[in-house]
């Protein structure tokens, strides 16, 4: 067994790139990190070195870039976890990272996304408190980040406050900026950090303004703003006072029809009066405006199924051939969800099908076909884009609260999954689970039928339609418990 110390992600690269130019399998190789902690039995033996005469070896860029991603996780097995990868990438299967369902593929995954999370956080958590020393103004802030990444988000601390001095100070390492160059130092302590300031009063004064009583949901507010980092924010200080006074500022803003101008809901408190039913919906949604798709698409695509569906299908938005018919789930993608829904013995017709964007967003392209005809356009697909979603959003939540034995969710693709689970959520991590949220108790999510369409691999094209096909089966399962 050979064994070394990795200090960071250069050295982790060198020592991988002799190990794999000599031929050694992970199984025969241990890389520990450099945090001074390490037993005693571990001491490094050294790794070889590439060989002068070695070849180039070739691997995803994808790869590489997970790789500088997790150099600044805290797990201990990371630099082993990558070299096992690596490995097999080089040696056993080149598509590797295309294997979502790969046990060391999916762990990769999951700690890229921790990094990306820890990382948004600390840049939208950083507080800035000023000091001022001999004339000369100085703004430091104080984060626990779960992850070293430092490094990873400083240079977006040096852009956006470029022309401050500035210190960042973590428990692992610190960093300031004197408007010129980043520098680095060791970490320090919470009491080494100014206390408050006034900038502490603007915070909570911005924060108070920009607080909307009518889209509290705290379970969501507290997996975006962690209950952990609110002992560093000014803000967290009045969220209790201003949840404590949201349902009175709720009944205000109704009375003055006051924030809700800018999403579909506008329309539908204003004109319609509870209980809501589909038919009075589905009238009411082909004169929605509330985002600009409604300017180029052919007609508003609202949701179809009986009343007294017990399974609901959630997309993404229609597509071309929907734009035309009026009804969700008539083109290609329609097609496969109808092969797989009779592959499982799941029954379409007693399900309600809907998406959460009701207008289908395209851009034109020059139709490639030759033929006798003159070549036109043809309308490509685009993803729509927060915005959009959220103005559309209470479409789905008014026609869900329609639909009342409606029992299982099943969100088709990403999209709709972030529409009812929050922006957080990864379909490769939920698909297949059941979880709850606030729209439905049993919720599940599965590819996309348009996913499974376009990938071009057959063997993950055939491994993500079994999934999807074992997906369906639970989701039409669960209606028997």
């Amino acid at each position: 067994m050979q064994t070394t110390i990795i200090r960071d992600f250069d050295h982790w690269r060198s020592a991988a790139r002799g190990c794999i130019a000599a031929g050694i399998p992970p199984s025969h190789v241990r890389m520990f990190d450099d945090t001074g902690q390490q037993s005693l039995f571990a001491e490094s033996e050294g790794l070889p070195a590439a060989p002068a005469d070695s070849g180039p070896f070739r691997v995803p860029p994808r790869f590489l870039s997970l790789a500088e991603c997790l150099s600044c996780h805290r797990s201990a097995d990371r630099w082993n976890l990558l070299y096992r990868t690596l490995w097999r990438i080089v040696n056993e299967h080149p598509k590797l990272l295309q294997l979502e369902t790969d046990a060391d593929v999916l762990q990769l995954t999951r700690m890229e996304k921790q990094i990306r999370r820890d990382t948004h956080k600390m840049k939208a958590f950083v507080r800035f408190r000023r000091v001022e020393n001999g004339g000369v103004e100085h703004f430091i802030a104080w984060h626990e980040p779960d992850h070293r990444i430092v490094r990873r988000v400083a240079p977006f601390f040096s852009r956006r406050f470029a022309s401050m001095n500035w210190t960042i100070l973590t428990p692992d390492e610190s960093v300031s900026w004197d408007q010129q160059q980043l520098t680095y130092g060791p970490g320090l302590s919470k009491s080494d950090a100014p206390q408050s300031d006034q900038l502490e009063d603007l915070w909570r004064t911005y924060y108070a303004n920009i607080f909307n009583p009518a889209r509290v949901k705290v379970k969501m507010m507290k997996s975006e703003m962690p209950v952990r980092f609110w002992k560093n924010l000014p803000e967290a200080e009045i969220i209790d006072e201003l949840l404590a006074s949201a349902p009175q500022r709720v009944e205000q803003m109704i009375a003055k029809h006051e924030g809700f101008a800018e999403t579909a809901a506008d329309l539908i408190t204003s004109r319609l009066q509870p209980p809501l039913t589909l038919p009075e919906l589905q009238q009411l949604a082909q004169e929605c405006t509330a985002c600009s798709l409604h300017c180029n698409a052919t007609q508003t695509v609202f949701g179809h199924g009986p009343a007294d569906a017990e399974i609901v299908i959630l997309g993404e938005q229609p597509g071309d051939q929907e734009d035309l018919t009026g009804v969700p789930f008539t083109g290609p993608a329609g097609e496969l969800l109808r092969e797989a829904a009779t592959a499982t013995g799941l029954n379409l017709a007693e399900c309600y099908i809907t998406n959460v964007v009701k207008h289908f967003k395209f851009r034109l392209i020059e139709d490639p076909k030759d033929g006798p005809e003159p070549r036109g356009q043809r309308r490509l697909h685009q993803k729509p884009d927060a915005r959009e979603i959220r103005a559309c959003r209470p479409w789905f939540e008014a026609e869900f609260s329609c639909l009342a034995r409606a029992r299982v969710l099943i969100c088709l693709g990403s999209t709709a999954l972030a529409a009812v689970a929050g922006p957080g959520q990864r379909l490769q991590e939920q698909r297949g689970r059941i979880f709850s949220t606030a729209a439905c108790e049993k919720t599940i999510a599965t590819w996309h039928p348009s996913a499974i369409l376009r990938t071009p691999e057959s063997l993950l094209r055939q491994q993500r339609m079994e999934q999807f096909c074992g997906d369906l089966r639970t989701a039409a399962s669960l209606t028997n418990r």
